[in-house]
């Protein structure tokens, strides 16, 4: 899994119709300049910090044939845990 930051919204006017309802949302993984686009199936928006599952993982989620999508939000982080 994969802690990263919302930095926009993907807008597409068409898609396969494979892919549920939901957004995709380009990410920023923390720590790295690294950028990643996300299926968003829970809302978030940008600025928010948030969890991600990625490859057959992400592609398991989905129920029958799987979407060609390997990177998947499944959680918003509330806040950072501190030790």
């Amino acid at each position: 899994m994969l802690k990263a930051t919302v930095t926009g919204r993907i807008w597409s006017t068409k898609k396969l119709s494979e892919v549920p309802t939901g957004s995709m949302l380009e990410v920023v993984i923390d720590e790295t300049n690294s950028r990643l686009l996300a299926f968003d199936p829970l809302g978030c928006g940008e600025g928010e910090k948030v969890i991600i599952a990625t490859g057959s993982v992400a592609a398991g989620w989905f129920p029958g044939k799987s979407p060609p999508i390997d990177a998947l939000i499944i959680g918003s982080i509330d806040e950072a845990a501190t030790k």
